[in-house]
């Protein structure tokens, strides 16, 4: 959607230019999704380096003198910070967004330190690994993933991302609820296709709704005679290219799972009204292919 809205809809446009786009944006996704990681990662080092800055005062309190490593010892934490395969993937990337940016990490680390999430999670001085992975899923789902200043911060580092975040920090969380205390190896570095196919399938939609654009904006004014072209968004014209186009050139994909997927779409990226006015203008569509037996899907169910 964002690569064929990006193109403005013109078939004209290099297919290979917007082909090469898409796997660009994918590509950076996995990109936030280990600066995402990594941010955890200094946090915890951050941690460590006020306990030992603390420890050095010269006037030092008791606590400060005697502090509590409970936050560094938390073994979810301890995982995600020795992890030899995550560690490579990050050498790899060689861009540490928070070297340079560490002001970010500072106040995401204050922000920690300011809440009751952390209060009641240092309270105790052992914990067991249950509660040291919950403490880190509260602390991503209420106050990293939220963050205004790292949503700015994101928006400003590259054009896609503030897109892709939402998907991100779900993806995250996914896997910090999977993490057990034996966890290794490439947990933290899951791919980010499926497989080849998984991979192709973008390409194959992105490929054939640009190849067949111009039929399926005739489709759409056919059933939009009554709507002023101008009132149609760019993204619901995109979005009703995209299902047509999965109607016809895609038979293994049901009918209900293109329109499902696609109203979704348009609640979250078009106008309010987006998902009502599509899915009638989809409904139409469906009831002529169903009339003129134009469907040509492949296996049970669908219809």
């Amino acid at each position: 959607m964002q690569t064929l809205y990006a193109s403005k809809g013109s078939e004209s446009d290099s297919i290979k230019t917007n082909e090469k786009f898409l796997l660009q944006s994918l590509n950076s996704m996995y990109d936030l999704f280990l600066a995402q990681l990594s941010l955890i990662i200094e946090l915890h080092k951050k941690a460590n380096d006020r306990l030992e800055k603390n420890q050095k005062k010269f006037l030092a309190t008791q606590d400060e003198k005697n502090p509590s490593a409970k936050f560094l010892n938390n073994e979810v934490l301890v995982l995600l910070k020795s992890n030899f395969v995550l560690q490579e993937h990050l050498e790899d990337q060689k861009q540490n967004h928070w070297y340079l940016d560490f002001e970010y990490v500072d106040v995401i680390f204050k922000s920690i330190l300011e809440s009751d999430i952390y209060k009641e999670y240092m309270s105790t001085k052992t914990s067991t690994f249950k509660e040291d992975k919950n403490f880190v899923i509260d602390i991503f789902t209420e106050i990293i993933a939220p963050n205004d200043k790292l949503y700015d911060y994101f928006e400003d580092k590259r054009i896609t991302w503030l897109d892709d975040l939402p998907v991100v920090n779900t993806a995250i969380l996914r896997l910090l609820k999977k993490v057990k205390a034996s966890s290794e190896g490439k947990l933290f570095t899951p791919k980010l296709f499926k497989d080849l196919e998984d991979r192709d399938f973008g390409l194959d939609l992105l490929k054939k709704t640009t190849l067949n654009q111009a039929s399926f904006k005739e489709e759409i004014s056919a059933k939009t005679k009554n709507w002023d072209a101008e009132r149609i968004t760019q993204i619901d014209t995109v979005l009703m290219q995209m299902a047509i186009c999965e109607f016809q050139k895609f038979p293994s994909i049901p009918v209900k799972v293109t329109i499902n997927e696609y109203l979704e779409i348009a609640k979250e990226y078009s106008t309010p009204k987006s998902s009502n006015f599509i899915n009638g203008i989809l409904d139409k569509i469906i009831k002529e292919y169903t009339a003129e037996d134009k469907f040509n899907k492949i296996g049970r169910g669908l219809l």
